[in-house]
């Protein structure tokens, strides 16, 4: 083999390395066939036996007729079962939220994020306690040795082999601190987590609420819409009978059919309305939408007086409680706690270390490598113990501005909290004020709707009356008809948009239960 001069051997090194470069990045960049081939062909993913779509290159548009529908993946297609109900009992709003709370799925996430919270802070307490850990180092070693002289070859061969057990002893006994604002800081984020879950009830039993209130008005205007149509075939039956009798035409019997046409139409779009609405209800609640609980009927009960207080003793009582000005205060906390953990890193730490070491064997070690704080342990041949036990303080010089950086960043991140926190208050009045103004004005509409559907009734009842005995026009019966249809949907409406608004000032206030 013929032997590479210094002079020869540099570019040889570096044709090497540039074309070890190129495998390098081709290997990189070879990864592009797991992504779509052009921009204007579907994507045919490849898949394992079960259907699931299995990462890499995808099949080539040559090998399918493009479409860009997915394939199925039978694993998925399970959908679960909805929670068990009583098929005939009819569930009340309370009902409705118990089983919301306990099926949907942000109130389960909600939890484990304060579980998880709880989790970090007991992670920051256990800084307080000593670590120990125990490692187990097998070694063998070979080595073979010729020499060549005039007296001839000669060759020896050796090999050793052994097992290193260590115990280490770590525990920081004192840090000025630092362990106490990090245990603070940990504490204050479950206070939020906490904080956190409530809010996720609260919103919960606000969206059943809401949707409840608004499925309930729908139904009451499918119940008028059926009346309507029932009022819309009165009608025509008079007609028809005044038309039989001699005192009316055919074109008030058209106007009455026309009439009854329409009445339906309304009946139709109200019985779907009614049904997306009772999808929406189920949604809020956060169970399968193949569920069919029974709906109870609302209860109309005159709106409380309580309803209409001062929004000043509204919002006197309401800041202190609301979950996110809670969560702010809570924060602000635990950002001036991290202040003082990154205060702590400018001082010294004292700590204790200890170690035990067993070296069985015929190896030799020059050094058991550090254990956390513990210094190594040295010089070990054949079966020997060591130890040690070393108690000592760090202090910190220079890093760079490591932790300067650390405690501007802390600082910066506890005035925005507290801006914050100013910020959720200033929020909390606007909130509470606005939701004050949308109860005030839905129990005045309430109110008014009230009055209408009584005249409304008057009008229809007199009209009709005097339409049958042939003293009125069909004209007038139609049109006190379509009012009192009216007057009753927006009666509908404003009960159920005046019981919104009171969830929604409830929420707002921090008090919904």
């Amino acid at each position: 083999m013929r032997r590479l001069d210094p002079p020869t051997l540099i570019p040889v090194m570096a044709v090497t390395a540039v074309l070890t470069m190129t495998v390098l990045s081709g290997c990189a960049t070879s990864s592009l066939d797991m992504a779509p081939e052009r921009p204007d062909r579907p994507w045919q993913p490849d898949t394992d036996a079960s259907g699931a779509i299995r990462p890499g290159a995808s099949v080539l548009a040559s090998q399918y007729h493009g479409t860009y529908r997915l394939p199925a993946n039978p694993a998925l297609a399970t959908v679960s079962p909805p929670p068990p109900l009583a098929p005939d009992h009819a569930y009340t709003l309370p009902e409705l939220i118990d089983l919301a709370q306990a099926s949907n799925p942000t109130t389960r996430i909600a939890w484990n994020e304060a579980r998880n919270a709880a989790l970090t802070a007991g992670v920051a307490k256990s800084a307080y306690l000593p670590q120990l850990s125990l490692a187990a180092m097998g070694q063998y070693a070979a080595a073979h040795n010729s020499t060549s002289s005039v007296l001839g070859d000669s060759s020896a061969s050796a090999s050793t082999h052994g097992l290193t057990s260590v115990v280490a002893l770590q525990w920081l006994l004192f840090d000025f601190g630092g362990r106490a604002a990090r245990v603070e800081a940990a504490s204050q984020a479950t206070v939020m987590a906490n904080i956190g879950f409530t809010a996720a009830h609260q919103q919960v039993v606000y969206d059943v609420s809401v949707a409840f209130y608004t499925y309930q008005a729908v139904r009451a205007r499918v119940a008028t819409a059926e009346q309507g149509l029932e009022n819309a075939r009165a009608v025509v039956d008079a007609a028809k009978s005044r038309y039989r009798r001699g005192i009316g035409t055919v074109i008030e019997v058209a106007q009455a059919n026309q009439n009854y046409a329409q009445a339906r139409l309304t009946l139709v779009q109200a019985q779907g309305a009614q049904r997306n609405t009772y999808l929406t209800l189920i949604s809020a609640m956060g169970i399968s939408p193949l569920s069919k609980p029974k709906i109870a009927d609302m209860p109309v009960r005159a709106l409380a007086p309580t309803l209409r207080q001062p929004v000043e003793q509204i919002v006197a009582t309401a800041i202190a409680r609301r979950p996110d000005v809670l969560s702010a205060y809570a924060a602000e906390r635990a950002n001036l706690a991290k202040i003082q953990a990154a205060e702590s890193e400018f001082k010294p730490k004292v700590f204790l270390s200890a170690s035990g070491v067993y070296n069985a064997g015929s190896s030799s070690l020059s050094a058991v490598p550090a254990i956390g704080q513990q210094l190594p342990t040295v010089n070990l041949s054949g079966g020997r113990y060591g130890g040690s036990v070393v108690i000592g303080v760090s202090i910190p010089i220079y890093d760079g501005g490591l932790r300067s950086a650390a405690l501007a960043r802390a600082r910066n991140d506890a005035d925005s909290a507290s801006t914050r926190l100013e910020r959720s208050r200033e929020e909390a009045v606007r909130q509470i004020v606005g939701a004050q103004n949308i109860l005030q004005n839905s129990l005045t509409a309430n109110e008014a709707a009230k009055a209408l559907l009584t005249a409304a009734q008057t009008t229809y009842d007199a009209a009709f009356d005097a339409y049958k005995h042939g003293v009125g026009s069909v004209t007038d019966a139609l049109l006190a008809q379509n009012q009192l249809l009216v007057a009753k949907n927006a009666y509908a409406d404003s009960y159920s948009n005046a019981l919104s608004a009171a969830a929604a000032l409830a929420l707002a206030t921090g008090a919904i239960d």
